[in-house]
């Protein structure tokens, strides 16, 4: 029997009140070392107060929250936690080098982990820019490079696709992947499913600070599928058919169509076939991730910049 990963970070029954507004709602989760979990939901839903939570900038209202695991205690001076916020904290009068250079003598960290930073982090021809001219994806790659000077196992981050393009969000999403193959644990926030899916081992689904839905990709797409929406001679006949097959997932919409998900083009007309049903019409329905999003917290989707990834990044 394999060995129970030890957990990095815990919440247990974590509420946050502010006067008569409850930001935080009885949330509940644990992130094992060595995963990349994301808390995802609209503006307001309650992130960054659990992300403030966990680094004991905000006392709970009631419940716990928690930061251990790997690397928890004294590491020969090494930096255990590296942390991303909001707002990013940074010197507008400060370039770039010099941001990373102040942190990094608090830290007694070498001046050449600043430039390895500057170049992982692809900052380098920005260097000496005043950090209150970037845009926005620098300033985050700025803030996230000033959080991985100690080099830490664990992450903490607050919004890290923010302004980012995609090639820089392509980027992120791979070292966060390597961070974790090399043992090191992210905890980050994100406004957007379709961003968050290709990072997530874990999603935490908030709508105004309660938990609506947390577990793998692959289950939250089991839930939610694609479907082939169908009009036939006789939908009844071919969704008993199908079911017959294995494809119990067929609904009928008020239109009529018979809207059917895991079954591939082939396996519906040989269906129809057997059923001796006609179709007339198949239409493909893709379901984007932030359609998905808003159906678990009830707000209107907005125009995402993310194309939706492939079987929500997972296969089925």
């Amino acid at each position: 029997m394999s060995q129970a990963r030890p957990l990095a970070f815990t919440a247990a029954g974590l509420s946050k009140s502010f006067d008569t507004v409850t930001a935080v709602d009885e949330v509940s989760f644990v992130v094992p070392a060595g995963k990349v979990a994301v808390l995802v939901g609209p503006p307001g839903a309650g992130k960054t107060t659990v992300l403030r939570l966990l680094l004991g900038q905000l006392t709970p209202t009631s419940g716990t929250a928690s930061i251990g695991g790997p690397g928890s205690g004294a590491q020969r001076g090494r930096q255990v936690l590296g942390a991303v916020q909001t707002p990013r904290g940074l010197h507008p009068a400060r370039t770039v080098r010099e941001q990373l250079s102040v942190f990094a003598a608090a830290a007694g960290v070498s001046a050449d982990r600043v430039d390895e930073l500057l170049t992982l982090t692809r900052l380098d021809a920005l260097a000496d820019e005043r950090t209150g001219t970037l845009p926005a994806g620098a300033r985050t790659r700025t803030a996230l490079a000033i959080a991985l000077l100690g080099n830490p196992p664990l992450l903490l981050l607050d919004d890290p696709f923010d302004g980012l393009d995609q090639a820089e969000t392509a980027w992120l999403v791979e070292y966060l992947h390597a961070h974790s193959r090399r043992g090191g644990t992210v905890l980050l926030t994100s406004r957007s499913l379709s961003a968050a899916l290709p990072v997530a081992d874990e999603l935490i689904v908030l709508d105004r600070g309660k938990i609506t839905y947390q577990g793998s990709p692959s289950r939250l797409r089991r839930n939610h599928p694609d479907r082939l929406l169908v009009r036939a001679s006789s939908p009844i006949a071919l969704a008993t058919t199908l079911a017959a097959q294995g494809f119990t997932d067929a609904v009928m919409r008020p239109d009529g169509r018979l809207a059917v998900a895991e079954a591939s083009l082939a396996q519906l007309e040989s269906a129809a076939s057997r059923a001796r049903v006609q179709l007339t019409e198949i239409t493909p329905e893709h379901i984007h991730p932030d359609q998905v999003l808003a159906a678990l917290t009830q707000t209107t989707p907005a125009p995402s910049r993310y194309p939706a990834p492939n079987m929500y990044g997972m296969p089925r």
